[in-house]
């Protein structure tokens, strides 16, 4: 047997006796010391309310005596005005009916003021089930509360944060539509015999696009267009888009052959954009001449899908000019060149591939070519602000499934031009 402080030799077998346990019983405190020592308020009350007994704990958060209570207070007594009105009303009356209540946060009027804490009673009954007492149980909650109170100034600076976000997002999106306008022609010029239509779809509100497309005039009877699209988003794209379009305009003023223009965007580009971070973009640009009995049309492509042009008689078919380079990419670029005749009722179609690129359909398959002509083919033949129109709703019909910025630009000849009588030219 292992002797009372020492070590059990080996093998020795380790028991406790009788005598330890009372060793151990001495420096234990006893349980009045624990009563009234615990870290947290202990007191008995009769059924009223009225304080039997109650631990140095609680009487210590209280400032009081034993005396000034014991007999002379109820429970509710030692709450606060929101305390006591709680108790009075919802408390006791639950305690009343279930025999017992658990953690309620309220608050007692303590020495250095209002103190938090959770209270638990529960009603003390004879044999025969008859109450005798409450007895109720205090805990500090000091700690809880102040937890409580910063997590909810967490939680406000959060909300507050989470609206300052919103609105600084609402002014980001309102400059970069302002931004994205200024790179946009703010309104298409009247030709004389022609009719043109336009149209942006911007897909995140967020990100600046960087589709472009302009229509301006070269000399008396002759027009210039261009569309395009450059590679990525956001400010560097927008860069490019500015670069592209006033080189665009620029070079037509001194060159308006449709493949000499597009070399030189070329040379601007990569000369640009060689090092670092390479930039390029697709487009195409074309001449309009409407000097003679219909209007002519000569345009080049780099690497953008091509034109489609819709007959007054109700059909569609693109014009071919596949096999451009991209725009920027290498020192020298291929482009390709085509020609055609708009007669009356004849609409050229000028797009980027945010619509043909679109997915649609539970298999989330792209829109594709084919589909854009069928559609076009299936509209009437009624002009390009009809056309651009349809198309409008084409885009917005596909939802989600359109993740890229779309523009559309339309030319088209009037079905039936006015006729100039003599009454015109007096």
């Amino acid at each position: 047997m292992c002797r009372t402080g020492q070590a059990p030799e080996p093998g020795e077998e380790q028991d406790v006796d009788a005598k330890d346990v009372v060793f151990a019983s001495l420096l234990e405190d006893s349980a009045k010391e624990l009563y009234e020592q615990a870290p947290c308020g202990y007191l008995s009350t009769l059924m009223d309310g009225t304080i039997a007994k109650i631990n140095t704990t609680l009487l210590e958060w209280l400032g009081l005596e034993r005396a000034q209570v014991v007999g002379l207070m109820r429970f509710a007594d030692l709450l606060s005005v929101g305390g006591k009105l709680y108790h009075e009303t919802h408390f006791a009356p639950l305690l009343q009916m279930k025999g017992e209540v658990s953690g309620i946060a309220m608050d007692i009027k303590a020495a250095a003021g209002r103190m938090p804490v959770l209270v638990t009673s529960k009603v003390k009954t004879s044999e025969d089930g008859e109450p005798l007492l409450i007895r109720t149980t205090v805990f500090d909650a000091r700690d809880r509360r102040a937890y409580e109170s910063e997590l909810l100034r967490g939680r406000q600076a959060a909300e507050e944060a989470r609206r300052q976000a919103e609105a600084d997002r609402e002014r980001l999106q309102e400059a970069l539509a302002v931004l994205q306008q200024s790179l946009l022609p703010a309104k298409l010029p009247t030709v004389p015999g022609l009719e043109a239509a336009s149209h942006y779809h911007t897909a995140s509100p967020d990100l600046l696009g960087g589709d472009f497309y302009d229509l301006f005039p070269l000399v008396a009877g002759r027009w210039a267009f261009f569309l395009g699209d450059v590679c990525g988003k956001g400010p560097q794209a927008a860069a490019v888009t500015s670069l592209a379009r006033y080189t665009l305009r620029a070079t037509a003023l001194h060159d308006a052959d449709p493949v000499s223009v597009l070399t030189t965007l070329n040379t601007v580009l990569h000369q640009r954009y060689t090092s670092g971070d390479p930039r390029y973009c697709t487009a195409i640009f074309g001449v309009l001449d409407l000097t003679g009995d219909h209007v002519g049309v000569h345009l080049a492509s780099g690497g953008h899908p091509s034109a489609l042009i819709q007959r007054a008689d109700g059909s569609a078919d693109y014009l071919p000019t596949t096999g451009g380079m991209l725009i920027g990419v290498l020192p020298q670029v291929e482009v390709v060149a085509a020609r055609a005749r708009l007669l009356p009722g004849d609409t050229l179609l000028l797009y980027t591939d945010g619509v043909t690129e679109a997915r649609t359909g539970a298999d989330r398959e792209l829109y594709g070519e084919d589909a854009l002509r069928a559609f076009t083919a299936d509209q009437p033949p009624a002009g390009p602000q009809a056309l651009v129109t349809a198309l409008t709703r084409l885009l917005a019909a596909f939802g989600d499934g359109l993740d890229d910025d779309t523009a559309l630009l339309a030319l088209g000849v009037p079905a039936a031009l006015p006729s100039t009588t003599s009454e015109d030219l007096t």
